[in-house]
């Protein structure tokens, strides 16, 4: 730390007051690198490298373009859906934009989920990767189906973004029922306490908290609520089934 240090040279040139003072201003200079550095954070990525919001949009796009394009037909419906989203987070004239500019670049560049993974993952945050995956999701259920060629994309995608394989079978089991989805949504087993079980809801309950995408735009702080939503009713799900 800093502050350490600097109490050390103070020693050194100016004895105990040296050090005292040293302290102080180290002190200082701790507290403003965190303050900065937490800055950096909350705008999804580091002080060295952070994704544009162009940028961020235009990737965004790609990916979902891809999601639509898995299983060799072309949805209206989940055009629709992009179309609704981008318009909610971003305004009618912005999104427009970003739609003429997307459809500029296509022409002429073949879109690759690994190279657009690349780079999200090196400028955003975990929980802001969880949350594009979460909004693949939802494009492909637009259409009342996700089919097996979708699953296949939404799985590639997320492991390009460096996302473990429990929080990708977490926000699956959101969209996919199965006879043990409330357990999945929570990344434990049916054979888990019921400690076990309060224990993940806790863990999850804070992984997906709101509060997380507190600084992106609306339509992806919904989006978080909705996730936090699920969690709580796999929890309160399990809850009734076991007379918790």
């Amino acid at each position: 730390m800093i502050k350490w240090f600097a109490a050390i040279l103070g020693y050194i040139y100016f004895r105990f007051p040296g050090a005292i003072l040293g302290f102080i201003i180290g002190s200082l200079l701790d507290n403003y690198i965190r303050s900065a550095g937490g800055l950096f954070e909350n705008m999804g990525g580091t002080q060295k490298s952070r994704v544009s919001p162009g940028d961020f949009e235009l990737n965004l796009l790609s990916l979902a373009s891809l999601v639509i394009k898995a299983d060799g037909q072309v949805s209206q419906t989940e055009l629709d859906y992009v179309r609704a989203y981008f318009v909610r987070a971003y305004g009618k004239e912005r999104a427009n934009a970003t739609f003429r500019t997307f459809n500029e670049v296509i022409k002429n560049r073949e879109i690759s989920a690994q190279r657009i993974c690349a780079y999200l993952h090196s400028r955003t945050r975990y929980e802001v990767r969880l949350q594009i995956l979460h909004f693949l999701f939802s494009i492909a259920q637009a259409d009342g189906n996700i089919s097996q060629a979708e699953l296949n994309q939404l799985s590639q995608i997320a492991g390009y973004l460096r996302l473990n394989s429990h929080d990708f079978e977490s926000i699956k089991a959101m969209f996919l029922k199965s006879a043990d989805n409330a357990y999945k949504i929570l990344e434990i087993d049916k054979s888990a306490s019921d400690a076990e079980v309060k224990k993940a809801y806790r863990k999850m309950a804070k992984k997906y908290h709101p509060d997380k995408l507190g600084h992106m735009d609306e339509a992806y702080r919904k989006g978080a609520e909705e996730k936090f939503r699920k969690v709580q009713d796999a929890y309160e799900q399990i809850q009734k089934e076991r007379r918790m």
